[in-house]
């Protein structure tokens, strides 16, 4: 079956909520603005328009009289009085032009022959176009021609204008990351401490703060939490009150078979008892794994831990050894970590027929413990499954050698009782490598690497 995949119109949107929610609150501001600046400046079109039309109104018959009563020789000095912002009085003919192609034009032209009562005969012409400017002709009673130089246009922007159009952007923009930072961030910390949660150990509860909604999933979480760690400790504990109470019997069942003759059969069934015997000690072994003491913690030298973990098992002739690596100490619980190797080691050992152990710091500055054996490895897609409880695989791994599922598992928990982590993974010319990751190491005075 083949997995659905996302359509492409959706790749577009950022992938963070915090992101779309910044995308769609900036274009929504911007668009509000911009259409606000958009009527404001239709507005000031149409308030200028307005203006220069009653401007023109009332204005040009008081200038055509006063020109008409003065005297030709004086009417030069008084233009620059008469002269306003969008159209100016002038002593001559009017330019060669064309025919007035706007309506704006033809409609100022109208306004000029019915303020003047139609009294003279205009001759008007569009003298440029972009600027718009045309030129309306007239003649006065004593035959000196007199023009009307019309130049629409709006009123000049303020050069404090544009910086206050850019602030107000910025300040839109600054609110609007603000606004989706102030909504985002607790659902940021609520998903990383989800992300901590662990069912198998009480953790402390999630904070509760921030807005109504994300405070009430975060007591959603802790009561989840509660539920689902109440009830992983009720079955550990079933779990190790069986394998308990199972042990008396086993140990009966034992001492009656050692009572009987031997036979094929009875070493069948002697065989058969000793594993369950130890299927029922590492349940109880994993089931105290969810709830372990860890008592005080110490600074440790881990090389020399090392040595005395592989001594122990060099003193009963095991193939242990210690391969010489980094140096370093930690800040940790000896006897814990202690079950930990010792549980990879065994596991090693049964699958391995024989284990090294290597000490290494990466480059973040965690520290890892290797456990190495040449056994057959796992595969792949099983790295993972067989840190389960009860898994098995089916080839070498089986119940034959010894193995009853729990002695990864049980290492897992302690590593992340710990702090750290179990990572298993296949070596080059087979066998396989159990690396336990913990937290940052600090090197060994004096120590070479």
């Amino acid at each position: 079956m083949s997995r659905e995949t996302t359509p492409p119109r959706f790749r577009l949107l950022p992938r963070t909520l915090a992101a779309r929610l910044l995308m769609i609150l900036a274009a929504g501001l911007l668009l509000a603005h911009a259409l606000s600046f958009a009527l404001l400046f239709h507005e000031r079109a149409t308030a200028t328009r307005s203006m220069m039309l009653t401007n023109l109104e009332q204005d040009v018959p008081l200038s055509v009289a006063l020109l008409e009563h003065l005297p030709p020789a004086e009417r030069k000095q008084w233009l620059p009085q008469l002269e306003r912002r969008t159209y100016r009085y002038l002593l001559r003919p009017a330019q060669p032009g064309t025919p007035l192609a706007s309506d704006r034009a033809r409609q100022v032209t109208a306004l000029i022959d019915g303020s003047l009562r139609h009294r003279y005969p205009l001759r008007p012409r569009a003298v440029s176009a972009s600027p718009e400017r045309y030129e309306v002709e007239l003649t006065l009673a004593d035959g000196h021609p007199l023009t009307i130089e019309v130049t629409p246009s709006l009123l000049p922007l303020a050069r404090w204008l544009p910086w206050m159009l850019a602030a107000q952007v910025a300040l839109l923009l600054a609110c609007a990351w603000l606004a989706v930072r102030l909504a985002t961030r607790p659902l940021a910390r609520l998903a990383e401490a989800a992300e901590r949660l662990d069912p198998a150990q009480a953790g402390p509860p999630l904070s509760q703060e921030g807005p109504i909604e994300v405070a009430k999933a975060a007591r959603a979480l802790n009561a989840l939490q509660s539920r689902v760690s109440a009830h992983v400790t009720e079955r550990m504990q079933i779990l190790a009150a069986i394998s308990h109470d199972l042990q008396t019997p086993i140990t009966r069942m034992r001492l009656r078979l050692e009572s009987m003759e031997e036979s094929p059969a009875h070493a069948r069934l002697l065989d058969d008892v000793g594993q369950i015997s130890q299927l029922v000690r590492e349940g109880v072994s994993y089931a105290r794994s969810t709830n372990v003491a860890m008592g005080p913690s110490v600074r440790l030298d881990l090389p020399s831990f090392l040595d005395s973990v592989v001594g122990d098992y060099q003193d009963t002739g095991k193939p242990v050894r210690h391969i010489e690596g980094d140096h370093a100490s930690l800040q940790t619980h000896p006897q814990v970590l202690r079950r930990v190797v010792q549980n990879l080691i065994d596991n090693a050992l049964a699958y391995g027929g024989g284990a090294e152990t290597a000490l290494r710091v990466e480059p973040d500055g965690r520290v890892c413990i290797d456990v190495l054996d040449r056994g057959p490895g796992i595969p792949e897609d099983q790295l993972e499954a067989v840190m389960q409880p009860f898994h098995r695989l089916e080839s070498s791994r089986s119940r034959s050698s010894g193995g009853t599922g729990l002695g990864l598992a049980i290492a897992q928990q302690l590593a992340q009782a710990l702090g750290g982590t179990l990572r298993l993974s296949n070596r080059e010319g087979g066998g396989l490598r159990a690396t336990v990751a913990l937290a940052a190491a600090q090197p060994v005075p004096g120590a070479e690497r």
